[in-house]
């Protein structure tokens, strides 16, 4: 590996942490701080839905303006989140079998859920992790997309290094700068 290989795999990685840490903030954090997560005098509201395509079907024949405003981040917003994870894993890792990554990144999000309903933050829900996989395959499809129009891996990493790039600003300005109490 030369040196231009070295800085574009520590850049990538750097890129990925802040990913992470911006996962954990806006999946974690966003609707409690982390000082009122253990204070015993919180409030907790525990939503837990199992019933897949529920929150969905709702949210499609609500009547409701606002209850489709949200429906609409919600969806969107749970599968957007989850696309870089998709692509990352696929750029890091030597298997590239769909199916595996995709198992990841369902233990990926059926880990939040469950953290999120064991610290009464936010509400858990099967669809989440639905659409946090769908988020996950469009990442690993868009990966696969781009080795089949590039046809060279050094391409791909070079074409997901510029879009990392470009895309850090508003990753960094989204984990340090906004309040994300959703």
């Amino acid at each position: 590996m030369n040196k231009r290989e070295r800085i574009q795999t520590v850049f990538l990685y750097g890129v990925f942490i802040c990913y992470i840490l911006f996962l954990i903030k806006l999946l974690l954090f966003s609707r409690v701080s982390l000082f009122d997560l253990f204070n015993n005098q919180r409030n907790s509201e525990r939503s837990i839905n199992l019933i897949p395509f529920y929150s969905i079907k709702e949210y499609i024949f609500s009547n409701s303006a606002t209850i489709k405003r949200f429906a609409f981040s919600n969806v969107v917003g749970n599968i957007v989140i989850f696309m870089p994870l998709g692509t990352y894993l696929l750029l890091f890792k030597k298997n590239k079998k769909v199916i595996n990554n995709l198992f990841f990144i369902f233990i990926v999000s059926l880990f939040i859920e469950i953290i999120q309903g064991i610290l009464g933050i936010g509400a858990s829900d099967i669809d989440d992790i639905i659409l946090n996989c769908l988020g996950g395959l469009v990442g690993i499809l868009g990966y696969k997309f781009l080795l089949f129009i590039l046809r060279d891996k050094k391409k791909v990493r070079v074409a997901i290094t510029i879009l990392s790039a470009i895309g850090l600003p508003v990753l960094l300005f989204l984990l340090f700068k906004v309040r994300l109490r959703l």
